[in-house]
């Protein structure tokens, strides 16, 4: 199949982000005497939006006004330092920019705020993706389909020519929901085996296996 657009998930699929979400996250719980998480524990928590994450990073039972002041204080500790260990993964810039050369229509889909994901494309994407889609109060976040086809929509996409690439159950479960195949790369934040619980079908070990599998 050779598929005309391309939809793809940032964090952990395109850029390395862990770095600096773990930072974040640290800082924000160090500040209230909280304990730290690992690497390990942040990457398995992602995927889900800052909410989410940071309901899995706090002790059970933690007061609800005290969740909401850390919520607030780490979207924007991280909105100041999301760009300091972040990097795309090998080869991904060079494969974009292919693809733009050969036609296709990029967007990026992102449960991060829409602010944060339209400035990473403009630092790292700006010459080959040409929208940005993230979470906003008017569109729901993935799993549900609104970002999928809203970046659609905005792309002229033919559908039956589009494919999500992502790296998490939750890009699994939002293409199915978009009525979209999806490819799972295996560079990112989830293991082969959470993946094929999810009802992976599709997997790219690498950037030419990705590449191929594009058509």
């Amino acid at each position: 199949m050779h598929y005309t657009s391309v939809l793809f998930d940032l964090d952990g699929t395109l850029l390395d982000t862990l770095g600096d979400l773990t930072a974040a996250m640290n800082r924000t719980l160090t500040r209230h005497g909280l304990p730290e998480r690992t690497r390990q524990q942040m990457r398995t928590a992602l995927g889900n939006g800052a909410r989410r994450l940071m309901e899995l990073s706090v002790p059970s039972g933690t007061d609800s006004a005290l969740f909401e002041t850390l919520l607030a204080e780490y979207n924007a500790d991280y909105a100041a330092h999301c760009r300091i260990e972040t990097a795309p993964y090998p080869g991904v810039a060079a494969l974009l920019r292919t693809l733009h050369t050969q036609g296709r229509k990029l967007a990026i889909v992102s449960n991060k705020p829409d602010e944060a994901v339209r400035a990473l494309r403009a630092d790292f994407f700006a010459d080959a993706v040409q929208i940005a889609v993230g979470e906003t109060a008017a569109i729901r976040r993935k799993p549900a389909p609104d970002m999928l086809l809203a970046a659609m929509e905005q792309l002229g996409a033919d559908p039956d020519k589009t494919v999500f690439v992502g790296d998490s159950e939750v890009d699994i479960a939002t293409a199915r929901a978009a009525d979209l195949p999806c490819i799972s790369v295996l560079w990112g934040f989830r293991d082969r085996d959470v993946l094929e619980c999810a009802g992976a079908q599709q997997f790219a070990a690498d950037i030419a296996q990705l590449q191929a599998l594009l058509g």
